[in-house]
């Protein structure tokens, strides 16, 4: 059964970084999209990083050129180094992962695995 687990998040600064984890057990490697999604109060949720099947990385305009996603396939591990942070960043953000979701990586339905999110809160 695979089972995701983010850790990472915290309280930061506007301006600040934090990096995020998801550590993926019960597969050795996804086969399909590998993606950040974040949700925050009363709003939809949104895809903001993903790596591709083929290996690129794609981002939301939102964070892109301040957000880096990456991963360390012999750790199992998804990052997501988040810079600049500004305070509409705050939410919950979750990883997912779906062999079978090989488009659309960045749109959550066709995602079975998911974690059970880490908080981030961007304030001064």
């Amino acid at each position: 059964q695979v089972q995701l687990m983010e850790s990472g998040g915290g309280s930061v600064q506007p301006g600040g970084s934090l990096r995020l984890s998801c550590v993926a057990s019960g597969y050795t490697r996804s086969s399909g999209c590998m993606t950040w999604f974040r949700q925050a109060p009363g709003m939809e949720r949104e895809g903001v990083a993903a790596i591709r099947r083929d290996g690129v990385a794609v981002y939301s305009d939102r964070v892109k050129g301040r957000f880096s996603i990456s991963q360390d396939n012999a750790k199992n591990t998804l990052y997501l180094q988040m810079d600049s942070l500004k305070p509409e960043d705050t939410a919950m953000y979750y990883c997912a992962t779906d062999p079978g979701k090989i488009f659309a990586c960045l749109s959550s339905p066709g995602f079975r695995y998911w974690g059970q999110g880490t908080q981030v809160t961007v304030s001064s």
